[in-house]
């Protein structure tokens, strides 16, 4: 388990599922895009089959016993040894602490340290924030979007 100030970040467990979607789609809704647990978001209702078994990770982030975000990643066969970073949501409460930072960084080391080269993200523009903490981190935009409701596609190399 990580902590970031008053956060805990842990692994996900079945018994998150109702709550981490109630989050996805409450975040979703705040900017005008739509809740898929058929399309976009089949992987949070099937976090076992989409990250475990595939040798992802999905974490939740709990603030005094509520969650109140998500990361997560999972290896693709978009480009040699890369994995997806998906689900990175918080609550609007978590947001302005630094933590969507520490959360990609946390993510970044542990990808690289579980040998994989080549990152990949989807994001829609109006989740502004998104686009400016990935591009801040040196993601670089690129073409080939596969999620619908995402209009920007970004990737990094790691080493």
């Amino acid at each position: 388990m990580l902590v970031y100030r008053d956060f805990d970040i842990r692994p996900w467990q079945p018994q998150d599922r109702e709550a981490v979607a109630a989050l996805i789609a409450t975040v979703l809704g705040e900017f005008g895009l739509a809740w898929e647990p058929q399309g976009a978001d089949a992987d949070v209702v099937a976090v076992e089959a989409f990250y475990q078994d595939q040798g992802g990770e999905f974490w939740v982030i709990e603030q005094a016993g509520q969650i109140v975000g998500t990361a997560a990643y999972y290896p693709i066969a978009r480009g040699e040894n890369a994995v997806e970073i998906r689900k990175m949501y918080l609550h609007p409460q978590a947001r302005g602490q630094g933590l969507g930072q520490f959360l990609l960084s946390q993510l970044e080391q542990q990808i690289h340290q579980r040998g994989f080269d080549l990152i990949w993200i989807e994001t829609a523009t109006i989740m502004n924030q998104a686009v400016k903490l990935y591009e801040k981190n040196g993601y670089q935009p690129t073409s080939g979007i596969e999620t619908q409701r995402c209009d920007r596609v970004y990737y990094k190399t790691l080493g």
